[in-house]
Formats: structure tokens, C-alpha cells, sequence
């Protein structure tokens, strides 16, 4: 019910781990994972959906995602994200040398590196200015990689289009005790969604009642259960308007709402717009 630890091993001669992925060469997708290292992932075109820590939302036009230190996620594509390719960097928090950390030239990095705690994603922008940078690397020997590396580094420290997707103050890096009872609630969630979910049992899964367990999902990812819940729907709903062919009415039901008005109301509120809107807008970005 955990997610899983991945041991990563840098690449041969580098200090760092580098692979880029044809299409949907990326077998991590469907895996909900964690690992001490910092990554960063751009997917070259394609829409497809992020699992970050609480955090769930859908891309559509590629994807630059910085994941800090112990954060569980899933992968970003599948057979049907239709990207071009997928490259991943992971590197340790102190690969660089805490001293070589400290150096003014170099500190925002570290600055950034803090912030990718809560997880970010940049915007397009940014992903146009490197994205090039982040691909050329898989052709380069390890000195010139490593410098690549730190220009793209740096260039997104200076970035001004980007999200943080969790809330502040979010952490998975807690007690043992907290990081197993979230992280199977959390595979509940995933695995869950499309049934219907009661509260009374996830709180006798966790071993509490339902207002301590209320009470201490807020405290410890900013939202409530049902908040979560119809947010991890929505989300589905929004990668199947994008890939199935099929009726909104069926999409919410696909998608665990069994009530189709109470659907479009939630889809509104969360994405600003309802389920036809987005899909007719989702067509005009992928064409």
C-alpha cells in the first residue's frame, strides 16, 4: 500500500542520473513512487496527468516539473499521452557540495531546490527555452552535461512562469506512523476513485474517528478528505475528455460522480469552466 522506494544510480561518470525516453518508453508511469533525490522532468508535447505529493491537475501541451527531496508521484506518460519524448534527471540535494551550495553565483539554485519541496511546474515559456538544453544532454559527455545541467538550473531559478502545486507547508517527510497512514489513504484514493468512497471507513482504515481523521488530513495536506476526493475525479475526468471519444455524462460516471449535474458543478469549480468548454478548448490546443 506504500509507495514504492526507488534506488537511483547516477549515470556512468556523472554525479548525476540522466535518461531520456522515446514516447512512452517510461515504464514508472503507473507507479506511485518516492526517492531521495530531486527530479526534474520534461515531457516534449503530449497531455497527459500529475500525481505530486496532494496534488493532482492535467497538462496538455508537454510538461517541466521539479520534484523535491522524498516526494511521492507517479509518472507523466503513458500509451496515450502522445508526447515526443520524456528525459529525467535525478540528483541528489547536496550533488553539487554543500560548499559549492553556499557560493553567491550559486545559492538561488539551492533556493530553488527548496521550493521544489511542495513540487513545481513551469510554464511554457520557460519549457521553450530549455527543453532543447534538457534533450541535447543525452549526446553529451559528462563535464559538458553537468554544465548544461546548471545552465538549465539556473534558468529556472530566474523563471516567472511556474506553479507550486502543493500547499505550503505540505511535507510527506514526517513520522514513519503519518507517512504510511497518508500514503495508504492516498492509494486508496487512486486505486478507489471510480467506487464510492466513505469516510467512515477510510477513518477506521487509519484507525481514528471520522473528525480526528478529518482533522488531521487538513493538518497535513491543506485540504479536506472530500476536497482531495473530488479534485483526484475531476482530474480523471479531464484526461478522459482529452483521450475517449465519449458522452460527458459518461465521462462522469467513468470518473466516480454518480450525480451528472453535481459533476458539472464541480467541474466548474475547479477548472473554471464546465466539460464541454474544456474539451472544445482542449481540441483547439492539440490540433
Amino acid at each position: 500500500m506504500k509507495p514504492s522506494f526507488e534506488v537511483v544510480e547516477p549515470s556512468f561518470g556523472s554525479s548525476f542520473y540522466y535518461s531520456k525516453y522515446v514516447e512512452n518508453a517510461n515504464n514508472m508511469a503507473h507507479l506511485w513512487h518516492y526517492h531521495p533525490e530531486i527530479e526534474m522532468v520534461f515531457v516534449n508535447g503530449g497531455a497527459g496527468k500529475r500525481q505530486i505529493g496532494s496534488h493532482v491537475s492535467y497538462y496538455t501541451d508537454g510538461d517541466l516539473i521539479l520534484i523535491g527531496s522524498n516526494l511521492p508521484h507517479c509518472g507523466f506518460t503513458d500509451t496515450n499521452t502522445g508526447n515526443k519524448n520524456e528525459t529525467v534527471i535525478q540528483m541528489k540535494p547536496e550533488f553539487l557540495g554543500s560548499t559549492f551550495l553556499g557560493l553567491q553565483e550559486i545559492k538561488g539554485i539551492h533556493e530553488l531546490f527548496d521550493k521544489a519541496k511542495d513540487g513545481i511546474a513551469f510554464g511554457s515559456e520557460t519549457m521553450r527555452k530549455v527543453g532543447d538544453r534538457i534533450e541535447m544532454m543525452d549526446d553529451q559527455p559528462p563535464f559538458e552535461r553537468l554544465l548544461t545541467l546548471l545552465s538549465v538550473l539556473k534558468e529556472l531559478e530566474l523563471a516567472n512562469d511556474y506553479k507550486i502545486l502543493n500547499a505550503d507547508g505540505f511535507s510527506m517527510e514526517m513520522q514513519v506512523q503519518d507517512n504510511d497512514r497518508i500514503n495508504m489513504i492516498f492509494n486508496y484514493v487512486k486505486d478507489h476513485f471510480q467506487e464510492q468512497i466513505s469516510l467512515q471507513h477510510v477513518a477506521e482504515m487509519s484507525s481514528m474517528t471520522v473528525p480526528s481523521f478529518c482533522r488531521y488530513f487538513k493538518k497535513i495536506t491543506k485540504k479536506t478528505f472530500t476536497h482531495f476526493v473530488n479534485e483526484y475525479r475531476v482530474v480523471h475526468a479531464s484526461k478522459l475528455l482529452a483521450e475517449k471519444p465519449i458522452s460527458i455524462a459518461n465521462i462522469s460516471y467513468e470518473s466516480g460522480f454518480n450525480n451528472f449535474s453535481h459533476f458539472n458543478k464541480l467541474f466548474k469549480e475547479f477548472t473554471g469552466k464546465s466539460a464541454s468548454e474544456y474539451r472544445n478548448e482542449l481540441k483547439s490546443v492539440i490540433k
